[in-house]
């Protein structure tokens, strides 16, 4: 009995296929061959474009401009007019070198990806193409796109020299990306041919989590070995204690939310902080799930940096020793984005 439920499946599968209109058939038929063609292409991010990988297509105004002169050449002969003939000749020979020129100004071009920036999630990722020209001759009217988007960023590049331009993507979620297939295209100088390439970088841009907008109080410090009970005190709520200010304590050491509060003016207590160990951990984030938490953990971790304080990190498996500085951010940063 389970087998023969189980076979009308193919057949309504089958049927589904055969029901659909024969545009959305052909639709589905060419983003398979797409794939197929875009899945074979070599990941790098340093693309120099050849007579290989540079393809050439008439636009719409290059159809009409076709359409156009053969309806002159038909009117020329059957008339007979020697000035027909001329000005068909001459916009063909005009079309004609326009797209030797225009398939030119692509070919031989080097682009060059450059490394791109880590970014907290739901920000825009930006990636720098570099154009670089080795003729001695300037190139015009270069854009450069996603695939699929048609947010263009056009540059000139200079005889000898370079040109860079941007493209942005929103990356879905936290973790490392690749970054999507970008299309070069230019269209210089009658519009009448479309020159383009595409090009899949091997580049990854990190993405970390999206820090927590309002989180709690850093959590209360650890004593640290041989630094007694007295370590673990904790009078205002925060990690490190305060202390009164006094004249030179650095604006860092501040607790300026006290001062909003109440209109004392308090410094934390730095010998207070070195009996202690502050531990950012998964499991003392709070009962949330797991994005939630990191994105708590996140804020947390760009609190303490900002704060110059030491902090170590533990998550389910990893554990990162107490330290400070842009790298240990950084490093942190880094586990919490792929974990």
């Amino acid at each position: 009995m389970p087998s023969a439920q189980a076979s009308p499946a193919p057949a309504a599968i089958s049927s589904v296929a055969t029901d659909l209109p024969w545009w959305a058939l052909r639709a589905r038929a060419r983003q398979r061959v797409r794939a197929w063609w875009h899945n074979r292409l070599p990941l790098r991010d340093t693309q120099a474009l050849t007579q290989r990988n540079v393809y050439i297509m008439p636009t719409r105004a290059g159809w009409m401009l076709a359409a156009t002169l053969l309806v002159l050449l038909i009117a020329s002969i059957n008339y007979q007019l020697n000035l027909g003939y001329l000005l068909t000749f001459l916009l063909a020979g005009c079309a004609a070198a326009g797209m030797v020129v225009s398939h030119n100004t692509l070919r031989g071009l080097t682009l060059q990806l450059q490394p791109p920036q880590p970014l907290f999630a739901g920000g825009l990722a930006t990636v720098d193409v570099k154009l670089i020209n080795a003729r001695k001759t300037p190139r015009y009217a270069i854009g450069v796109a996603l695939l699929d988007h048609d947010a263009w960023s056009w540059a000139d590049v200079p005889a000898g020299g370079q040109s860079t331009v941007q493209v942005s993507f929103q990356p879905a979620r936290r973790g490392l990306h690749p970054v999507p297939t970008l299309r070069a295209e230019t269209r210089f100088p009658l519009g009448t041919f479309r020159v383009w390439t595409v090009w899949r970088p091997a580049a990854q841009v990190l993405v970390y989590p999206k820090p927590e907008p309002t989180p709690p109080l850093l959590p209360p410090g650890e004593p640290r070995a041989g630094a007694g009970v007295a370590g673990n005190a904790r009078s205002t709520g925060e990690f490190d204690g305060v202390r009164a200010y006094q004249r030179g304590d650095p604006m860092k050491l501040v607790v300026w939310k006290k001062f909003a509060k109440s209109g004392e003016l308090v410094s934390r207590d730095t010998q207070h902080m070195q009996r202690q160990e502050l531990w950012l951990d998964f499991a003392r984030a709070g009962l949330l799930d797991v994005e939630a938490r990191l994105s708590r953990l996140t804020a947390w971790v760009l609190a303490a940096d900002a704060l110059d304080l030491d902090f170590g990190l533990r998550l389910p498996g990893v554990e990162i020793e107490p330290a400070s500085g842009p790298a240990h951010r950084l490093r942190c940063l880094e586990v919490l984005a792929t974990c």
